[in-house]
């Protein structure tokens, strides 16, 4: 995942040791890109003084940390992270220590495979010494940007960013049933799971090999029961009973419109999905392309649908690049634009 530097997840906040320790800790479990971590607060700590203490600190919210236990990122990238730590504790003549040069020793052998973890923190606020359940979504993603012929196997800007937004604005999820087109990993839907609490949520997608990733990151974030469901939903051929049978409140959908080919089909279901159950319904979107994003919101036009863009959230929970351009549409049937 690309990320900006300095990455300002988690409120912005570099000023306190306390916050530089939950950059590190929330950057690193996101598998960020590691140029992207505040390493001018850890060289400046470390030209103050010798001791390894606060790269002992780091280690222990990063690869000693009991989520990097249950959920670790790569191998690769955590050989990659303890490089950059032991160059700059060398560099400034600190004390060794022992235990990361042990946590190198665990992964320098450890083979590299085709699938890693990667978790988001969905606790603002100080570092976090312990997890208990809920606190963070953890996804096994492919290592790979495209897979099996899908980019639905890994979590994309626009997701996060969806999933920021719904944490700062719950009403739409709070007790209602929502439908989410294009769920790839997960990410999204988890969040509002575990922080929105919907009445039900019903994840989909079309690609097997999403699914099956689908339903298992479901169930690794403990999601069970009728109240959340993993359905199959091909846009091409979603019939009006399923559409009426989910009965969504709120529909949602996260980086579906990257390729001209699936507008058309993707505007023909959002208009019998509102046309079957009035929903509100917000699309995210990263915008890759000012033809095909703007060819979008024209067909939306000429089908009779409504949009207005939606302000970001307030607050930067999770780590992406804010370089981007990602813009959130809330659709309607009113007047056409």
């Amino acid at each position: 995942m690309e990320g900006s530097e300095p990455n300002r997840a988690a409120g912005g906040r570099t000023g306190t040791r306390e916050e530089f320790l939950r950059d590190f800790q929330v950057s690193f479990f996101a598998m960020s890109r590691l140029a992207s971590f505040p390493w001018t607060f850890l060289e400046k700590d470390l030209e103050r003084n010798t001791s390894s203490d606060l790269i002992s600190d780091i280690l222990s919210q990063t690869c000693l940390h009991s989520l990097c236990r249950r959920f670790p990122p790569s191998a690769r990238y955590r050989k990659l992270f303890l490089s950059q730590l032991i160059t700059r504790q060398e560099a400034a003549g600190c004390d060794p220590l022992d235990a990361l040069y042990d946590a190198l020793a665990e992964v320098v052998g450890a083979g590299d495979p085709t699938e890693c973890f990667k978790s988001y923190l969905l606790v603002p606020g100080p570092v976090l010494n312990d997890l208990p359940g809920g606190e963070a979504v953890s996804l096994l993603e492919s290592v790979a940007l495209v897979s099996d012929g899908t980019t639905g196997l890994v979590t994309w800007e626009a997701a996060l960013h969806l999933a920021e937004w719904a944490l700062d604005h719950r009403h739409p999820f709070t007790g209602r049933t929502v439908l989410e087109l294009g769920s790839g990993a997960g990410l999204t839907g988890i969040a509002i799971c575990r922080s929105c609490s919907p009445s039900r949520y019903v994840f989909s997608d079309c690609h097997p090999r999403v699914l099956r990733k689908l339903r298992d990151n479901v169930r690794l974030n403990g999601l069970t029961g009728p109240e959340v469901g993993v359905e199959e939903m091909d846009w091409t051929t979603a019939t009006d009973e399923q559409i009426a049978r989910i009965g969504a409140d709120t529909v949602i959908a996260a980086d579906v419109v990257y390729d001209p080919d699936v507008v058309e089909s993707l505007v023909a279901l959002l208009s019998r999905i509102l046309r079957v159950s009035s929903p509100e319904v917000f699309i995210c979107s990263t915008v890759r392309n000012q033809e095909t994003y703007g060819g979008f919101k024209r067909r939306l036009g000429e089908a009779g649908i409504g949009h207005q863009v939606v302000p970001g959230a307030a607050g930067q929970m999770f780590p992406y690049s804010r370089a981007s351009e990602i813009e959130t549409l809330a659709l309607s049937t009113a007047a056409r634009p």
